[in-house]
């Protein structure tokens, strides 16, 4: 039986989300806006309650598109408020529209959200070494430079604790416990 990181449960869709996502390096900026977003979605909920909803999510809010989304008016807010396949929050909502206006002037001063946001790791994943899930920080410099900069741009639920999840989950860092199978292989794809 393979170990995994004492936060994963057996549930099959939380351990194909171990297994296959979490901590992978993700350079894609569509991908980037939805874990972005989902993030914030989570804040005050489990992780397991958004991964169950993320398919919704991903139709609820036009695949992530952050142009489609950027553009939504108050019919759009109507509408994600009405859907019980997502978190009907309006505060959430709300900054998922603001959120995607920023990723826009992003891309326009930084080329991509991509090169914006891994910056804040000097464009490589930090590899760590936890020997349990109770090393594993809630927050960082990185995580508290990164909310302190979205949140001067407008963001919404970006904070510092959101923002060091949103980093483990697309693999600026690997906190793979050491002894979780997936430690080794998404260190070494980050020297790929």
């Amino acid at each position: 039986m393979k170990k995994r990181c004492g936060w994963c449960s057996d549930d099959p869709l939380y351990i194909e989300y171990h297994d296959q996502e979490w901590g992978v390096p993700a350079h894609d900026d569509r991908h980037l806006f939805e874990m972005l977003i989902l993030e914030g979605a989570q804040a005050g909920l489990s992780w397991i309650t958004i991964l169950k909803k993320r398919e919704n999510y991903r139709q609820a809010f036009d695949q992530f598109d952050p142009v489609k989304v950027a553009a939504y008016m108050d019919a759009d807010v109507q509408r994600l408020l009405s859907n019980a396949g997502i978190v009907r929050n309006r505060l959430k909502i709300a900054a998922a529209i603001k959120n995607a206006r920023g990723v826009l002037q992003i891309q326009q001063e930084f080329g991509s959200l991509d090169r914006y946001l891994w910056g804040f790791v000097d464009y490589r994943p930090v590899q760590n070494c936890w020997e349990n899930l109770k090393m594993v920080p809630v927050q960082t410099d990185a995580s508290v430079r990164m909310s302190k900069d979205l949140k001067k741009r407008g963001f919404g639920f970006v904070g510092p604790t959101i923002c060091y999840a949103f980093m483990q989950a697309v693999g600026m860092v690997n906190d793979h416990e050491q002894g979780c199978f997936r430690h080794a292989q998404v260190k070494a794809l980050a020297s790929a």
